[in-house]
C-alpha cells in the first residue's frame, strides 16, 4: 500500500509542475498583467529601474518563474497587490477553513442524500418514485448555483425569514454552533445541489448493474430479504466505481464554491478568487490556482486509494 500512494504521488508532480507553468505564463501574458500593476504609472525612469530591479522584474521571464517557484515550495507566495504588505499565505489561510467547512457539508450532504435515493431507484426501476427522482435529478444538474441560490434567498431568507442571507455568522455575536450551522445550510445544499443530481444517477446505474448479477440472484434464490440482499451483498461492490466518482467530484465542488461563496457572501478562498480576478491581484490569483490544483490532486489520490482498498482486483 505504502508503495502505490507513493507512485500515485510521484505521478502528480509533473502535473503540479505543468499547471505552475501555465499559471505563470498566463499571467505574464495578460494584458495590464502583474508588472503594470505593480509600478506606478508616473515613475521617473530611474525610480522604474529600482523598482525593477528589487522586484525582479526585470529578470527574464524563466528566471522570474523560477524565484516564484522556489519561493512558492518554501509556502511563500509574496504579498498582495491590493492589500499591500499582507502575505498571500496569510490571507487564504484565513479563508481556507470556511472553504473546507462548507466543501465538507456539501460533500456529506450529497452522499447521504443521493446514495440512498440512488439505491431504492435501483431497486425499484421506472416506478413513479424512479421517475421522480430521475426528473429531480435532470433539474439539478441543469440548474445554475448562482440563479438557485439567489432564489433560496428571495423566498428563504428575505421572505419567509427562515435562514440569514449569507455570511459566516452573525456580526459582532459571540461563538454559537448553532448559528454557524444556520448560515451554513442554504450555501452547503447549494453547493450539493449539482453533485448531488448527478450522484444519484451514478449509484442508481451502478447498483442496477450489480443487482443484476448472478450472485445476486443466487441470494435471492436461498430465500434470503431483499433488503439483506441488497445491503450485504450488492452494496459494496455497486458503490465502488462512486469512490472514484467522489474524486472526480472534488474539482466541480471548488469551482462551484467560487459562485456559492460570491452568492451568499461566504469568506472562502472561492470569494477571494473572484474579487481577486476582478482586482487583478497576480500573486492571489497564481496561488489560489496552485491550492486548488493541489487540493484536486489530494482529492483524486484519496479516490484511488480508498478505490484500492475496496476492490480486491486492483492490485498495489
Amino acid at each position: 500500500m505504502i508503495s502505490y500512494i507513493i507512485r500515485r504521488t510521484l505521478m502528480a508532480i509533473p502535473l503540479l509542475f505543468g499547471i505552475t507553468i501555465l499559471s505563470f505564463a498566463i499571467i505574464q501574458a495578460a494584458p495590464g498583467g502583474p508588472t503594470t500593476m505593480m509600478m506606478d504609472p508616473s515613475m521617473k525612469p530611474a525610480d522604474r529601474e529600482k523598482f525593477e530591479e528589487k522586484y525582479g522584474l526585470n529578470d527574464p521571464v524563466h528566471v522570474q518563474y523560477v524565484k516564484w517557484l522556489g519561493n512558492m515550495i518554501k509556502g511563500d507566495f509574496g504579498d498582495s497587490l491590493i492589500k499591500r504588505g499582507t502575505p498571500v499565505s496569510e490571507l487564504i489561510m484565513n479563508r481556507l477553513p470556511n472553504t473546507i467547512l462548507l466543501m465538507g457539508a456539501s460533500f456529506i450532504l450529497a452522499a447521504i442524500i443521493a446514495i440512498p435515493f440512488g439505491i431504492y431507484s435501483a431497486m425499484r426501476p421506472y416506478s413513479k418514485l424512479d421517475n421522480t427522482i430521475t426528473v429531480t435529478s435532470f433539474l439539478g444538474v441543469a440548474t445554475p448555483n448562482f440563479w438557485f441560490g439567489l432564489i433560496l434567498i428571495m423566498f428563504l431568507s428575505v421572505k419567509m425569514g427562515w435562514f440569514p442571507t449569507g455570511g459566516v455568522a452573525t456580526l459582532n455575536a459571540d461563538f454559537n454552533l448553532w448559528d454557524r450551522i444556520h448560515h451554513l445550510i442554504l450555501p452547503a445544499f447549494v453547493l450539493a445541489t449539482a453533485d448531488m443530481a448527478a450522484l444519484t444517477r451514478y449509484t442508481r446505474s451502478s447498483m442496477l448493474e450489480v443487482l443484476h448479477q448472478d450472485y445476486i440472484r443466487t441470494a435471492k434464490s436461498k430465500g434470503f430479504k431483499e433488503k439483506r440482499v441488497v445491503l450485504k451483498h450488492g452494496l459494496r461492490n455497486g458503490l465502488i466505481p462512486i469512490i472514484t466518482i467522489f474524486g472526480l467530484m472534488l474539482p466541480s465542488f471548488i469551482g462551484g464554491a467560487a459562485i456559492t461563496e460570491k452568492v451568499f457572501a461566504w469568506p472562502g478562498i472561492g470569494q477571494l478568487f473572484i474579487d481577486s480576478a476582478f482586482q487583478r491581484d497576480y500573486p492571489v490569483i497564481m496561488a489560489l490556482t496552485v491550492v486548488s490544483a493541489v487540493l484536486v490532486v489530494i482529492g483524486n489520490l484519496v479516490a484511488d486509494i480508498l478505490y484500492a482498498i475496496f476492490d480486491p482486483r486492483i492490485e498495489y
